[in-house]
């Protein structure tokens, strides 16, 4: 089933690709966001090689399981006809209530479905204190008018 916006992509089309991929991930819900890719897909994520939906959706389970009170935003960099490059930054707490924070960078190639089709994640994370965190918003997608990467500073 096709997944508008679909390729090939303009600033407009890849910025609402990007953003329907952040509210999905902001969903915390491993079955709607294994949805956005391919049968096959290819992840790399960290160390960790992920193929297909299940193994992503398995995947996602774990990570949320441990990374609690997640919230993303994810910000273009770049993109071409089928492709787009994405920077992104995360915040969750642990289960002993360590706060961090992950910056990133994804590179996203699409079949002519919409469907992601190759997934390539590099990222890195750090410690904060609570009183640095700066997605402070209610568990969800995150408001039209909350500030973007860009604008956080980031």
């Amino acid at each position: 089933m096709p997944r508008p916006p679909l390729p090939p992509f303009t600033e407009s089309s890849a910025k609402e690709k990007i953003r329907l991929a952040e509210d999905g991930w902001n969903s915390r819900d491993p079955k709607r966001v294994a949805l956005a890719y391919t049968e096959d897909c290819p992840w790399r994520n960290r160390a960790e090689f992920i193929q297909g939906r299940e193994e992503i959706e398995a995947f996602l389970q774990r990570k949320w399981t441990r990374e609690l009170d997640y919230r993303l935003i994810k910000e273009l960099w770049a993109y071409t006809d089928n492709r787009i490059a994405v920077r992104f930054a995360y915040e969750f707490r642990d289960d002993s209530d360590q706060w961090f924070r992950a910056y990133g960078n994804e590179n996203w190639e699409f079949n002519e479905d919409g469907l992601m089709k190759q997934r390539i994640a590099s990222i890195n994370e750090h410690p904060i204190s609570e009183g640095e965190r700066k997605f402070d918003w209610p568990l969800g997608r995150r408001p039209d008018d909350f500030p973007s990467l860009s604008e956080l500073g980031f």
